[in-house]
């Protein structure tokens, strides 16, 4: 569901010569409804002139590049490295032109089922909500009454700028008003509601005009501009919200035939100990789908339910970006009006390629290198929404009956909003875990590269059937103390150009491996006809570092050995 609002704006110079005024709204297209609706309104400062392309540059800078940052980061730190940015490059063409070209700023958010305000200087953002209306920002001036007009604060004044942020729940048929001093310098906040009240009950346009106009009427000796914002509906749920806005209990155990919503329970796909897998279908539209739910004995668990909704709105956004399509994912829906916590997904029916391998399914080398192609298409798409999946193995790549291999289990990924117990847990699978995962204490954390190394022991398995360094457990202290063989010794019609790419992705020394995903696939597309070098060995002392102690002591046991002899059998 997509977020649905009424706009208007208007603006008006009044007694001024010219207008420095400047206000617009961006909503977002189809690939990006994660990101909401922005808008924003500025007054430019005409300290030495360019007030009108201050407020303008800000402006529009806030709204075009906000749709590039990623989905995945809050509605604040977003706006934050924006305004910041603007900031620091208005305050530097000042001292480069002896200028002083600065703006105020309020900048609203609509996304999900929030409003995110910033604000710098004395344009104000306003909020109708039953009957009242209330000021949402503090206006950054002088309070002494001839010094009202003097800033303390503002876009381009000095190197580094102070924002103000609000953030608060959204709720259907709320209307937001931002405006510059020439409206409510002029218009107390009586006025403005009742004015504005237009928006509620008609069209927000005429409200905006009419906020305008009646400003003007009023004696307003300034520019004045409205910017009149009416929420129609509602956009789908955010992260935050999913975890703990509700707090819906989890379903207990279903069986066939049991109905939960708007679904109707048709099959136990599985039953993980920690989560519990249903086929169902929608009784509206009689689609299949997948239900996921918490086992009953962790649904008092909040890091699980945490990691469940994160799992939730990791898909939506992934299918936002695609289009829809979910693009190497299953895509996730949304039930209405739910009645208990659980996720829903489309169901593909199909098997995982670690349920092909278990039945002796046979690939060609074509098929496993198409497979890989797709699979490192997907994680390039999750890496550059700045997402590590984490557990990229047979049991989470599913090849569906219209061909198509999708990455399965999102539960685990990391994305940034994440707390750091979520980091922690279930954090991969110990056989497809990158050498650096095991180092230290602790171990590094899990990167894209690690996910491209997993995807390199996978492919290895899926062409040979074996894991390149055997099966590693959590104990295991000697890990990696050999080279995996080449896949073709363990299969030969596996040409030598595939042998070099699995190498080098499940090297032993992360330098050698593929860096993105995009090297990746570049690697496995062009195949003999550009064929990469083969990774070279890894040194002895480099896969077993405890070997020159043992080398040093066995040394010694021979050379005391040979003392010994020396003074006990041989003649003096």
């Amino acid at each position: 569901m997509a977020l649905r609002v009424d706009i208007g704006w208007h603006s008006e110079r009044g007694a001024r010569a010219g207008n420095e005024d400047f206000a617009a709204a961006q909503r977002p297209q189809a690939h990006e409804t994660g990101h909401g609706l922005v808008a924003a309104i500025a007054d430019g400062v005409a300290a030495g002139g360019g007030g009108r392309e201050a407020a303008q540059t800000t402006v529009m800078t806030v709204l075009q590049d906000y749709f590039g940052t990623p989905a995945t980061w809050d509605t604040s730190v977003a706006l934050d490295r924006l305004i910041g940015a603007q900031n620091a490059w208005l305050a530097s063409a000042n001292r480069r032109a002896g200028g002083g070209a600065m703006t105020t700023l309020t900048a609203l958010v609509l996304r999900g089922h929030s409003y995110t305000l910033a604000h710098v200087g004395d344009t104000r953002a306003w909020l109708l909500r039953e009957g009242r209306c209330e000021q949402l920002t503090t206006d950054h001036a002088f309070e002494h009454p001839d010094l009202r007009s003097r800033l303390t604060r503002a876009i381009g004044l000095e190197d580094h700028v102070r924002v103000d942020y609000l953030q608060g729940e959204l709720q259907r048929g709320d209307v937001f008003l931002l405006t510059s001093d020439g409206v409510h310098g002029a218009l107390g906040a009586m006025q403005l509601r009742q004015l504005a009240q237009r928006a509620t009950e008609g069209e927000a346009q005429a409200a905006s005009e009419t906020l305008v106009r009646a400003a003007l009427q009023a004696g307003s000796r300034d520019n004045a501009s409205a910017l009149v914002i009416r929420v129609l509906d509602l956009a789908d749920a955010r992260l935050e919200e999913l975890i703990g806005g509700r707090q819906r209990p989890v379903p207990g155990r279903l069986k066939v035939g049991d109905t939960l919503d708007q679904y109707t329970v048709t099959a136990v796909v599985a039953d993980t100990g920690l989560h519990r897998l249903y086929q169902a279908r929608d009784n509206a539209s009689r689609e299949l789908v997948t239900i996921k739910t918490l086992h009953e004995s962790r649904a008092g668990d909040p890091e699980e339910r945490a990691m469940l909704a994160h799992e939730v709105w990791l898909g939506l956004r992934l299918a936002e970006r695609s289009g829809g399509t979910g693009s190497g994912f299953v895509n996730v829906r949304e039930p209405r009006e739910p009645s208990a916590f659980y996720a829903v997904f489309d169901w593909h029916g199909g098997s995982t390629l670690e349920q092909a391998l278990a039945r002796k399914r046979a690939f060609s080398v074509e098929q496993v290198v198409q497979g890989g192609i797709a699979v490192a298409r997907s994680l390039g798409r999750l890496h550059r929404q700045g997402v590590v999946h984490r557990d990229i193995k047979p049991g989470n790549l599913h090849l569906g009956d219209d061909g198509a291999w999708r990455v399965l289990d999102l539960g685990v990924a990391v994305s940034g909003q994440e707390s750091a117990v979520e980091r922690s847990l279930h954090a991969g699978t110990p056989s497809y875990m990158n050498p650096e995962q095991w180092e230290g204490e602790g171990g590094a954390a899990a990167t894209p590269g690690s996910d491209l190394y997993a995807l390199g022991v996978t492919l290895y398995q899926w062409l040979t059937g074996h894991l390149p360094y055997g099966e590693v457990e959590p104990y295991q202290l000697a890990r990696y103390r050999r080279d995996p063989k080449p896949p073709s010794r363990l299969r030969p019609d596996v040409p030598i150009w595939l042998d070099h790419v699995v190498l080098r992705a499940v090297a032993r020394d992360a330098r050698q491996r593929f860096e993105t995903a995009e090297e990746f696939v570049l690697a496995l597309e062009r195949g003999a006809s550009r064929p990469i070098a083969a990774p070279g060995a890894t040194p002895y002392f480099s896969r077993d570092p405890a070997g020159v102690w043992k080398a040093a002591l066995v040394a010694s046991v021979v050379l005391n050995g040979l003392l010994l002899f020396w003074l006990l059998f041989l003649p003096r």
